[in-house]
């Protein structure tokens, strides 16, 4: 331009392009609150912060930059990144919470409290919040994680790379899965401990067994891993010296089965329901004695187990065994229990429902394990009766849990067969017609009873026994009782002598019983509540109830809950 100077013209030019002002920030200290022109901050320990002017606002978390000179001179030979996690320098940083100040330490533990959801939700906030969300994934040693099924894997990928140090790690998975979701975990997750994967009702496993052995022999650290959904493993090799929990659920049709973990304590196999299962249980049964012998807890469900697999099981070396779960074996007999008891001293826990077990096998059991047994679960056994029940309360002093649901109960009518209801001729040829039987032929049911006392039981389950029509129950620990759809329980044969009840679940039974049920238990906290110690008068006329010290009022309906 024509007539300026070189200086103004170049001014001229350059000012287009000089940025927006900066914002000034506030001209109260954000520790004391008090004016920041000349003031020195009491809570600074002393120390002269630079002005704002050249001093850049620092992030949460960022304790490299902008030190305090006594913190460097504090510990003059560590590096800077060590500097800056020791706590005093955490509590010395603050982060500004709705017009305030807060330190970071207390809104990390804020944070901590927080769903990952959430989590992501508070990172958004502002750069300092974001700073402590990044804290609080680093410092993450347990997660538990929902993946939708709009979710990928890369979702699970991008929070987990945050999380450097998780030990404990759960997984909801609501979409199909297969290995990417394990190489994922494996590389992200380095120091994993506990891995579990539990998968929803429209999500399929596709995770075999070679890639799942692959997973548990890369993780040197992994001790405990549960999976669900293990149809299409086909067979199962695994090795490690760090495993002890093992639990693996809806196996199906396993060629192979392979446990080889010196350390593992407890190892729950849970199969199919379907027919054509054809998997070994007999060569897995005496595998896994064989490479785990450290075993203390085992439970196995399998509509395939029989006495062989219980016997080939006995005959390996597991005397440090406490807890034996075999369910829905409907061919384990008395034989089975036989074997049990002559190779197994210290059992703490039996679980054989849904076996073919009689009284026999229950006497068998109290007398091999009167000393140690504290848990019985014998629902489904359809060959148990009352007098077996009666006989394990009584020789079993530890017991503290029982449960025969539906082991004592009528014929199903529905479930009879022809002759039995009545039909004969040739049912393929469609001539089916109907015997008239005459009353005495029908099978009449036979009403049972059932009378425990025990001091020690705590739990006792008796849902679905309907051939139970009389209960006498005088058992002053007992907190829990199920008596749901038992049908023939009568009113007037119920007696319970149970101080500490809370828990009474009734569903399915009379009316009748169940206001037997509350009357008698409500009276009995009332006996309880109205107790007051008596003296007698100075002249020895009579007793009067003397208050010695304040009763606590208890409320008899709160402090009893019938379930109905």
């Amino acid at each position: 331009m024509v007539g300026e100077s070189p200086a103004v013209a170049t001014a001229s030019s350059a000012a287009p392009k000089r940025g927006a002002l900066k914002k000034r920030g506030s001209y109260n200290c954000g520790r004391c609150g008090l004016p920041k022109k000349g003031h020195i901050c009491p809570s600074g320990n002393g120390d002269i912060l630079p002005p704002r002017s050249d001093h850049r606002l620092r992030r949460a978390l960022s304790f490299e930059e902008d030190r305090t000179p006594s913190a460097v001179a504090a510990a003059p030979g560590m590096e800077e990144e060590e500097v800056a996690e020791t706590p005093a320098a955490a509590d010395y940083e603050e982060v500004e919470v709705g017009g305030g100040v807060l330190p970071v330490s207390c809104l990390v533990e804020v944070l901590r409290r927080l769903s990952p959801k959430e989590l992501m939700g508070a990172a958004v906030v502002c750069r300092g919040w974001r700073e402590c969300v990044k804290r609080v994934w680093r410092s993450a040693e347990e997660l538990r994680l929902r993946v939708s099924p709009r979710s990928q894997i890369g979702f699970v990928g991008s929070v987990l790379h945050k999380c450097a140090g998780l030990a404990r790690l759960t997984l909801r998975i609501e979409s199909d899965v297969d290995a990417t979701l394990l190489a994922c975990v494996a590389f992200s997750c380095p120091s994993l401990e506990a891995f579990e994967i539990n998968i929803g009702d429209n999500a399929v496993n596709r995770i075999t067994g070679d890639e799942l052995g692959r997973f548990v022999a890369e993780k040197r650290c992994l001790s405990v891993l549960k999976v669900e959904g293990c149809t299409s493993l086909g067979l199962l090799n695994l090795h490690s010296s760090s495993l002890s929990t093992l639990w693996l659920s809806d196996l199906y049709c396993i060629s192979k089965m392979v446990i080889s973990c010196p350390n593992l304590k407890e190892l729950s196999l849970d199969f199919t329901r379907q027919e054509n299962d054809s998997t070994d249980l007999v060569t897995m049964m005496d595998s896994l004695g064989r490479t785990c012998p450290r075993l203390r807890n085992m439970h196995i469900a399998s509509i395939q187990l029989c006495n062989d697999a219980v016997l080939a099981l006995a005959s390996t070396n597991l005397r440090g065994l406490r807890m034996l779960s075999l369910v829905l074996g409907s061919k384990i007999t008395d034989a089975a229990v036989a074997a049990i008891v002559s190779n197994y001293s210290s059992l703490e826990l039996i679980d054989l429902s849904g076996s073919s077990i009689s009284d026999s096998g229950i006497g068998m059991i109290c007398n091999a394990f009167s000393q140690t047994l504290s848990r019985l679960l014998l629902a489904l056994c359809p060959n148990i009766t009352s007098s077996g029940i009666q006989f394990a309360t009584a020789q079993l002093p530890l017991l503290q849990l029982i449960d025969c649901g539906m082991s004592m109960r009528a014929i199903n009518s529905q479930n009879e067969s022809p002759e039995e209801n009545g039909l004969i001729g040739n049912e393929g040829s469609g001539e089916l017609r109907r015997c008239q039987k005459s009353p005495t032929s029908k099978p009449q049911p036979i009403y049972q009873k059932l009378i425990i006392k025990h001091g020690c039981l705590r739990r006792i389950s008796l849902w679905g026994c309907s051939d139970l029509d009389a209960l006498y129950l005088n058992c002053p620990e007992l907190n829990d009782l199920n008596l749901n759809s038992c049908a023939n329980l009568h009113p007037e044969r119920l007696l319970l002598q149970c101080p500490k009840l809370e828990h009474v679940h009734a569903s399915g039974c009379q009316d009748m019983l169940t206001g037997a049920i509350r009357n008698q238990v409500l009276n009995e906290f009332a006996v309880v509540q109205n107790h007051l110690p008596c003296k007698r008068l100075a002249d020895g006329s009579k007793r009067v109830q003397v208050p010695r010290y304040p009763l606590q009022q208890i409320d008899p309906v709160q402090a009893v809950t019938i379930c109905l």
